[in-house]
């Protein structure tokens, strides 16, 4: 069949035989585009037949689907008229790694972070409900979200309410690192609750062929059912939160897979179905390293000719680890994907991965502050933004001392709006008694990595870019700036690695550059003060950034001279990395136009 032409009514007049050929195609089609474009392939290859299986039975975009993350929407975006312009997945003006309502009808909530499906997915249902739809809403969450704790705050509300939602549990057994703690033992257990059900229909089938006596004796036994159920498998956690309970199911399994969600849509109240399934189906590299095809980089994304960021920081932790045993490292399961494998590896006793619960991680560590430990939590900036309330009230009152290490700080490329890490500056800079570096290269990562870790008390951040330095200074020593004075009538101000591009101008502009950003001392703003134009270029957010601080310091200190700024203003699209430095003038290019320098 022509992929081309697939849409979710043309599904449901396939045949199961016709679908799970459709399901091959789906395969291909994802593996071919993410192996060229990059992407997330293992979670999208572990969930077509699930996709097949919930178009099949549901009206999109009247049901709506809401999947958690969205790594797992890939075959759902080829369904519902987006195979045609697959190829340009994650491409600039391309469509989106992640489901998002702008760019299809059939997308109802936007994905990118992880746990929040079952409480958007409520109120998508709320809705439906007072505006007297009584269509379906479809929350597919994996089994690494549900240690989000927002999924739980989700589920509780859900279970109460009357709505016809229904949550699919996938059930892969992998985050991006392994799933650790209570709910993967749980789930684990549960699968045993396939005996329960097993012995229920083979019950109710005899008895339905029993003349007479039959229907009586199952009535009967509707009122023991509570007991036997209880004897198989104790009790079903989701179910005494008010969901009915469909599974375990064998999620590559269509027939299985279409009867349960047929049930749960008759159903009309909140059902939860538990679905297992293979990351990296059909692929074998990946079904045996699902971790290491988790996530793909482009075919034609730049090579690192130096250690990246993240490995410079794991290398580095793990050796400050030698000599203080107070140090502890902490992920929210991102192990490889922030560098901690390093430190697990030489510290297991130290090191925690907490889960994908950023908030929890945070006030663990302020814990473990509190305890005479050193924590160090290493987190993409993105995913930073879910434990503000945790930085300001259990790290910075009492001044904690807890290190954050914010890995893909600034412009990250092709994974769209939800993951650049534009917002953590403005965000630490708005709490009180908070230190944030931003180092230019390897080396002055590791000189601030020390400072934060063995030097400074209270909030420290140390921020760093996704993928390898543009370039190495010359630095030998820690210090909180360099400048370099060259006797020009103005200056340039920056932070982090597009330092490289300003390094360059050099015979244009004196430099500036920050590498303890905040707080910003009356040093900084003097010598500041001294230059008639000053251009500052920040790979951050604009607003509440760092210079719109200078900008404010300055006036207070009646400076009357000309002030740029060049940030990032508002969201990020997806497009390459160079290509989004471009398009916020951040970029050689960029910083020559800011200045009025003509030429390349």
């Amino acid at each position: 069949m022509a992929l081309g032409k697939i849409s979710p009514g043309y599904i449901k007049t396939l045949d199961i035989e016709k679908q799970k050929e459709l399901c091959k195609q789906l395969r291909r089609m994802i593996y071919h585009t993410v192996m060229e474009n990059g992407g997330h392939l293992a979670s999208n290859l572990g969930s077509v037949e699930l996709t097949v299986a919930m178009h099949s039975v549901f009206d999109s975009p009247q049901d709506k689907f809401v999947f958690d993350v969205g790594h797992q929407a890939y075959a759902h975006k080829i369904i519902t008229g987006r195979a045609g312009c697959f190829d340009s997945l994650r491409r600039e003006n391309g469509i989106s790694g992640f489901p998002k309502s702008l760019e299809s009808p059939h997308d109802a909530f936007i994905g990118g972070h992880s746990s929040i499906s079952i409480s958007a997915a409520l109120g998508l249902a709320k809705a439906m409900q007072l505006s007297n739809d009584n269509h379906s809403v479809v929350a597919v969450i994996g089994d690494g979200a549900f240690t989000g704790g927002e999924a739980y705050e989700g589920l509780n509300n859900a279970g109460k309410s009357d709505c016809n939602l229904i949550i699919v549990l996938n059930e892969n057994q992998m985050s991006i690192s392994k799933n650790t703690g209570g709910l993967a033992l749980y789930l684990a257990q549960i699968r045993s609750s396939k005996k329960y059900y097993s012995t229920k229909k083979s019950v109710e089938n005899i008895l339905d062929k029993t003349p007479v006596i039959g229907k009586s004796v199952a009535g009967a036994m509707q009122g023991a059912k509570k007991m036997i159920k209880s004897a198989l498998f104790n009790s079903n956690f989701f179910e005494n939160l008010g969901f009915k309970y469909l599974g375990p199911i064998d999620g590559h399994n269509l027939e299985e897979l279409t009867e349960a969600l047929s049930v749960a849509k008759m159903m009309r109240r909140p059902c939860l179905v538990h679905i297992y399934t293979k990351k990296g189906k059909g692929f074998k590299a990946a079904e045996e390293n699902p971790g290491e095809y988790h996530g793909i980089a482009p075919k034609d994304a730049p090579k690192c000719e130096s250690k990246s960021f993240t490995d410079t920081f794991g290398e580095t932790i793990a050796e400050l680890s030698k000599n203080d045993s107070s140090i502890c490292g902490i992920t929210a399961a991102m192990k490889y994907g922030t560098g901690l494998q390093h430190f697990a590896k030489e510290f297991p006793e130290r090191y925690f991965d907490v889960g994908i619960a950023e908030a929890h991680a945070v006030t663990f560590a302020a814990g473990l502050a509190a305890g005479g430990k050193t924590p160090v939590f290493a987190v993409y900036s993105s995913f930073l933004q879910r434990s503000y309330d945790q930085l300001i009230h259990d790290c910075s009152i009492e001044k904690r001392h807890v290190v954050l290490t914010v890995d893909r700080a600034g412009l990250v490329g092709e994974d769209g709006e939800t993951h650049q890490g534009i917002f953590d500056v403005p965000m630490l800079t708005s709490i009180p008694n908070a230190t944030i570096y931003s180092p230019s290269d390897n080396h002055e990562l590791t000189l601030c990595l020390e400072r934060a870790i063995c030097c400074d008390d209270g909030l420290c951040a140390v921020r760093y870019a996704r993928g390898c330095e543009l370039y190495k200074s010359d630095i030998q020593m820690y210090s909180d700036y360099r400048y370099f004075n060259n006797n020009k009538q103005r200056l340039i101000i920056t932070y982090g690695r597009i330092t490289a591009y300003a390094r360059q101008l050099q015979n244009e502009a004196d430099i500036l550059q920050l590498i303890k950003i905040y707080p910003i001392s009356e040093e900084i703003i003097k010598i500041i003060s001294s230059y008639k134009e000053v251009y500052i270029f920040e790979e951050s957010s604009k607003n509440g950034g760092i210079g719109e601080k200078i900008s404010s310091m300055l006036a207070v200190f009646g400076y009357t001279g000309r002030i740029k700024l060049t940030a990032v203003e508002g969201f990020v699209p997806q497009a390459t990395f160079t290509r989004q430095l471009q398009l916020f003038g951040l970029d050689l290019m960029g910083m020559k136009n800011a200045l009025g320098i003509s030429g390349e």
